[in-house]
């Protein structure tokens, strides 16, 4: 008797969360997600099938999710293995012909597709891309000294566009292609941020593994203005390789993004946290 008390219980609890979560999912009924996929949580099997679970859920209960994913701990390997040796520019890798074509071949082959598997695994239906794909992606070269590395000018989303009438996920590996079929490596959170402002989306969700922003204390910020993000930075509370991130988000809301959160992609079930419950996750960043 007591068991069968315990699972009642359990089961009660289940129906008030999803009670409760109502309200958000009415909010988030047809809009755009784009959700950058990167760091610990990609490395780990258990993670990869936890965010894949979660995907598929958000699109099952209405939400248009659209992935955008890393992988430079992959890069990294292949590179050693291959014995191709980094150079550096301010910290900076240069991405050589030599680079760009294992760089293509690690993100466009292996990662996108066991990302793709993942989500197909849970039920869903994804389809892989790179930004090569129906020129979904076009770059200029970010700067002559770092090689093929690209900054994104433009998006065309038709295809994106095609695959969510087609109830379909897209998966895209941070690839371009230049204005003369160059391909250019792109940073995953700059290429996650542009293709979130080309389709005005609700959210962009930059996944990482850190709990979000934090201020002088080292307490993770919930909620912050752009004016605030810009403060933070002139001061030196936000630094190292938060800056990308939140210039990224910057970017992302200055061309129409509703909202960015920055969050930690290691903790369970962390997109749906984000999205349909009352506390969140991470730190939200508005205009």
């Amino acid at each position: 008797m007591k068991k069968q008390t315990a699972m009642n219980s359990d089961w009660i609890a289940t129906a008030a969360t999803l009670s409760a979560a109502l309200p958000y999912l009415q909010r988030y009924d047809d809009a755009i997600v784009v959700i950058k996929f990167g760091g610990h949580a990609m490395t780990s099997a258990e993670g990869m099938d936890s965010f894949a679970r979660d995907i598929v859920l958000l699109q099952q209960v209405g939400v248009n999710p659209v992935i955008v994913h890393g992988g430079g701990p992959m890069i990294n390997e292949m590179l050693d293995k291959l014995d191709i040796k980094s150079e550096f520019v301010n910290g900076k890798r240069v991405t050589d012909e030599a680079t760009v074509n294992v760089v293509e071949m690690v993100l466009s082959g292996s990662v996108n597709k066991r990302l793709v598997q993942a989500i197909n695994d849970q039920g869903g239906t994804a389809v892989g891309l790179s930004g090569k794909d129906a020129n979904l992606i076009v770059c200029d070269q970010t700067n002559p000294d770092l090689g093929f590395v690209g900054t994104p000018t433009e998006v065309n989303t038709n295809v994106l566009k095609t695959l969510f009438d087609a109830n379909t996920i897209p998966v895209i590996a941070p690839l371009g292609t230049g204005r003369n079929g160059e391909t250019y490596n792109i940073n995953g959170d700059t290429a996650a941020g542009a293709v979130a402002a080309a389709l005005n989306a609700d959210r962009l969700l930059l996944l990482t593994d850190v709990a979000g922003v934090k201020d002088a204390t080292g307490e993770v910020v919930t909620d912050l203005r752009a004016a605030q993000i810009r403060e933070l930075t002139t001061e030196g509370v936000i630094a190292g390789g938060m800056i990308p991130k939140t210039e990224t988000a910057l970017d992302a809301i200055e061309g129409g993004v509703r909202a960015v959160v920055i969050l930690d992609g290691r903790a369970p079930n962390a997109c749906l946290l984000e999205l349909f419950t009352d506390h969140g996750a991470g730190s939200i960043i508005r205009a």
